[in-house]
């Protein structure tokens, strides 16, 4: 699943399969590490905070268990699961177990608003819950709904061997989209793979390969994470979860299990770069570090590419769609500051709104085909499918440019673009100076409407802790004053604002439309 450059081997085995073999060749290797964050249950002998661990077949034998329990509630072949699990080995379980009946996973994040998550519901339409109950409803109404208690049934199950069954479709994620209506993205492939696709595909450009220790740190319910953390197992590597992202354990967690490979959000990178002692982190075994889902600010990449070497550093660029994608290492960045790279099993093209081909340097909306012919591997419930051109070019409302070598320098999308008294703003630039200040630890730069500007220039601001930004109208004294500068003065923020979280979708990316929707109701109730 993890190959970008074609159709799926006809050699190809279930993922439960993979595990079960897996299982047989390695029982009592290590599989699955879980690191908490609270402590319980004491400390491992290395100093570190609590793990779970798991070896290959307490993996297998923990699925087959609860694949059994879910069909004793109902879940059949080719039915939709929903995992509405905070980050926890269940998650990673219960995945293995719905594709060990034949069933369609479909992650969730546990603090769904309400009207939200029964929006997504309401699309799926699924067979079986696994969530934390209070956040789901009760026992009652629509599907059955397991919470992590419930799941303890399971261990009375018998742990043996089921039937092989491959999930088709296998995987699923829920979208704000631009719109902010929600939408299901679906890969509409059998979950099935050939040992070595990872690496043959896109993990092996991004140094990715078999024997490797794996960390993931992000939330599962997010497109990347989940995807990566299931691709790595099926090959057969050791992956390193985490309860919640914390930027001193997430170092510890790379020192100490010798990873290997991991990928992380751009905001993730600054955190750990802002940990004291981040320099003298011993990281040797690190062969790839990729980095996508937004902008990277430069410094922030500078620090981890003087840290680990920039032959190491990758970042990609693509869709939860999977219509292409470009990947860019960190030794071709530096002489590319601000690409992502050149596609890689794809073609694109950059047109203008009409759909014409434009000329190097000019930014148009972004448009991919697969090199295989093949259609694109996604499919949309709650949504029309993305706008296609009559020879097979893909869009999903990216804009960009390529240089004449063909490296593609990503642009904010239309409905991004802030006017602000006929000058034209993109948030990317201004919050890449704002994620320079020490207090600032994530930032969406957003339009709202103003009667005199048209738009106004807003900044929201996830702040590193109060010491740093106790209050909005502080932190608009100081970060505007960070901002005049570094910024011509149309293009610093005229107002600024705290929050304590972000919405983002399927991939990590916050939810722009979401903010701004949110702010103009407020606005005008």
């Amino acid at each position: 699943m993890g190959d970008v450059e074609g159709p799926i081997s006809p050699d190809a085995i279930s993922y439960g399969q993979r595990l079960g073999d897996l299982a047989r060749e390695r029982p009592d290797a290590l599989a699955l590490v879980f690191a908490r964050r609270d402590g319980s249950g004491g400390r491992d002998g290395s100093g570190g905070r609590a793990e779970r661990r798991f070896t290959w077949r307490e993996l297998d034998r923990a699925s087959n268990r609860l694949a059994r329990l879910f069909a004793a509630h109902g879940l059949r072949e080719g039915d939709w699961l929903v995992i509405g699990l905070h980050n926890c080995p269940e998650h990673t379980i219960a995945t293995l177990a719905g594709w060990k009946v034949g069933a369609c996973v479909l992650p969730v994040s546990a603090r769904l608003p309400p009207a939200e998550r029964d929006a997504l519901l309401a699309l799926a339409d699924p067979a079986l819950i696994v969530a934390d109950r209070d956040r789901t409803g009760s026992r009652g109404r629509g599907p059955p709904r397991l919470g992590l208690s419930d799941l303890a049934e399971g261990e009375a199950m018998d742990a043996g061997p089921l039937p092989d069954r491959v999930s088709h479709p296998g995987k699923a994620v829920g979208s704000g989209g631009s719109t902010g209506r929600p939408k299901i993205i679906i890969d509409p492939r059998p979950w099935a793979a050939e040992p070595g696709d990872t690496f043959r595909g896109l993990g092996g450009r991004v140094g990715m390969r078999e024997g490797q220790n794996v960390f993931i740190p992000g939330p599962l319910y997010h497109n990347a994470p989940y995807c990566w953390s299931h691709w790595a197992l099926f090959e057969g590597s050791t992956v390193v979860l985490m309860e919640r992202f914390d930027a001193e354990l997430a170092l510890d967690l790379l020192e100490r299990h010798r990873i290997g490979w991991t990928t992380l959000v751009p905001t993730m990178m600054q955190r750990m770069a802002w940990v004291e002692g981040f320099d003298t982190r011993d990281f040797s075994a690190l062969e790839g570090l990729m980095h996508t889902a937004a902008p990277c600010p430069p410094w922030v990449k500078r620090r981890w590419m003087d840290l680990v070497g920039p032959e190491k550093v990758f970042e990609a660029f693509g869709a939860t769609e999977a219509i292409g994608a470009t990947i860019i290492r960190g030794d071709e960045w530096l002489a590319r500051e601000g690409s992502v790279g050149r596609p890689v099993g794809c073609e694109l093209r950059v047109l203008d709104e009409d759909g014409r081909d434009l000329p190097a340097g000019e930014v148009g909306e972004l448009h991919f085909r697969l090199a295989s012919g093949a259609p694109p591997d996604y499919e949309y419930r709650g949504s029309p499918p993305a706008p296609t051109t009559p020879d097979g070019f893909v869009t999903v409302g990216d804009l960009g440019w390529v240089d004449e070598q063909g490296y593609l320098f990503p642009a904010d999308r239309r409905t991004d673009l802030i006017i602000s008294g006929g000058a034209n703003i993109y948030p990317r630039e201004v919050e890449a100076v704002l994620t320079e200040h020490p207090g600032v630890r994530d930032v969406a730069v957003i339009g709202l409407p103003d009667d005199e500007w048209g738009k106004r220039v807003h900044a929201v601001i996830l702040s590193v802790d109060e010491a740093a930004l106790p209050s909005a109208e502080l932190a608009s004294v100081e970060l505007a004053e960070f901002c005049r500068a570094r910024l011509v003065a149309y293009k610093v923020p005229k107002s600024f604002e705290l929050v304590d979280d972000f919405p983002r979708d399927e991939s990590g990316k916050i939810r722009r439309s979401a903010l701004v929707a949110e702010r103009t109701r407020s606005r005008n109730p």
